[in-house]
């Protein structure tokens, strides 16, 4: 059951917009989500309970009309409303079913046009270096990998501004939808700026742990191949980002087998291990 206030806020955007609802409200740890019919047209409310939505919704509506994310069709506030997917389908799916060769291309696809998106009026952002602050500011005890990883991180941070783009920050197979005639769009940003190949580091910790280290190899082949990218620096920022993933599980008790896997395979393709 959704708290009060939650609900009320959902009804006073439902009626400034007059959606009509498609299903019941569900929350998630950072936003509130309903879908519903916008005009005749499936959509999807999201009310935005924490900065990093509220920045997500702010790039998303900035991204309005690049042909690569989900359109926002009305916002207000902490409130969008977000054009729905014509099906489920997501990446995840094509990985699970062996296309993940596809999947990945796609993925590629989608960030490059991302990437090159370049609008007047860009939307409040986080940089990386912020970002990684939970990784690269602790001292963490010697032959620990994470204390590796946040000396990469940190020396990818100080290096000179390469590739400076407005980022997804989530980019994995669950947040690339199928549209319908507007074919794959992308979903849920963090918000945030930085290196462009920052983006593709999280593609290779999903959309399971079987898929993403048996693959590993000939996934740091498609993404190099398909985005261009420099292999070294793309190992690079995966060891960086998947300990800051691994961090983050490890603060919500969670076990962080897939990303320390995969920040292992990344260390040792480095020569660091």
């Amino acid at each position: 059951m959704l708290p009060n206030t939650v609900a009320a806020e959902l009804d006073k955007y439902s009626r400034r917009w007059a959606l009509v609802p498609d299903a019941d409200p569900f929350l998630t740890p950072t936003s509130c989500l309903q879908p519903v019919s916008y005009q005749g047209q499936p959509a999807m409310l999201k009310l935005a309970m924490c900065d990093e939505e509220r920045r997500g919704n702010a790039v998303m509506a900035w991204w309005n009309g690049s042909g690569a994310a989900a359109r926002i069709l009305a916002r207000c506030d902490d409130a969008v409303v977000i054009e729905r997917a014509q099906s489920a389908a997501s990446l995840a799916d094509l990985a699970r079913t062996g296309r993940d060769d596809d999947a990945m291309r796609i993925a590629c696809a989608v960030l490059q046009r991302l990437h090159a998106h370049a609008a007047l009026g860009r939307p409040p952002v986080v940089a990386l270096r912020d970002w990684f602050a939970p990784l690269t500011n602790p001292s963490w005890p010697d032959e620990n990998i994470l204390r590796l990883s946040a000396m990469v991180a940190k020396d990818l941070l100080s290096a000179s501004a390469i590739d400076q783009v407005v980022l997804h920050g989530d980019m994995h197979h669950g947040n690339i939808l199928h549209f319908g005639e507007q074919g794959w769009l992308a979903i849920d940003p963090k918000g945030l700026v930085g290196d462009r190949t920052f983006d593709y580091a999280n593609l290779l910790c999903n959309p399971s742990r079987t898929i993403a280290v048996d693959r590993f190899q000939q996934r740091i082949g498609i993404l190099v191949e398909a985005a261009r990218l420099d292999r070294h620096r793309l190992l690079r920022w995966t060891l960086a980002w998947s300990c800051l993933s691994a961090l983050w599980m490890m603060e919500d008790g969670l076990a962080p087998e897939t990303p320390l896997g995969i920040a292992a395979l990344a260390a040792s393709e480095l020569g660091l291990l």
